[in-house]
């Protein structure tokens, strides 16, 4: 799972003393930690597509983090996030090409929005973005 390959860094972040991506990798254990705990509750397993949502969501953060240091003219903290979100993006599996969504969809036998955002949300999540999946979907 991409949680353990995640660890694995934070610990050889903790050997090289680096406490920027120490700190990173922490957060999103911690996320990864949280969404554990409540589906436990639930009785939902958490799986690598989650863990991609909870990297995708902490990126997002990082960028906006970084823009409001850009305003206030910080550029040493922007050059940390800016390595903190280029090793979260390590992490970040491969995205679906647009050709290879619109094969998909051309093999679907109902090309219907609801169907095919269902059929891709259920077998391709966090393995494409589901708002080219929209735009493909209306191209074709």
């Amino acid at each position: 799972m991409i949680i353990d390959e995640i660890k694995k860094a934070n610990l050889q972040a903790m050997r090289d003393r680096n406490s920027n991506l120490r700190a990173i990798y922490g957060i999103v254990i911690n996320k990864y930690m949280q969404v554990t705990i409540s589906a436990r509750t639930s009785g939902k397993e958490v799986d690598d597509a989650e863990v991609v949502r909870i990297l995708q969501k902490t990126i997002k953060e990082l960028e906006e983090e970084a823009e409001n240091y850009l305003k206030v003219n910080h550029q040493g903290k922007v050059e940390e996030i800016n390595d903190q979100r280029k090793a979260l993006e390590l992490f970040m599996p491969q995205l679906m090409s647009k050709d290879e969504i619109a094969g998909i969809i051309n093999s679907l036998p109902d090309k219907s929005i609801p169907f095919v955002m269902r059929y891709f949300k259920q077998n391709y999540d966090g393995k494409c973005n589901m708002g080219e999946v929209q735009q493909v979907l209306r191209e074709v």
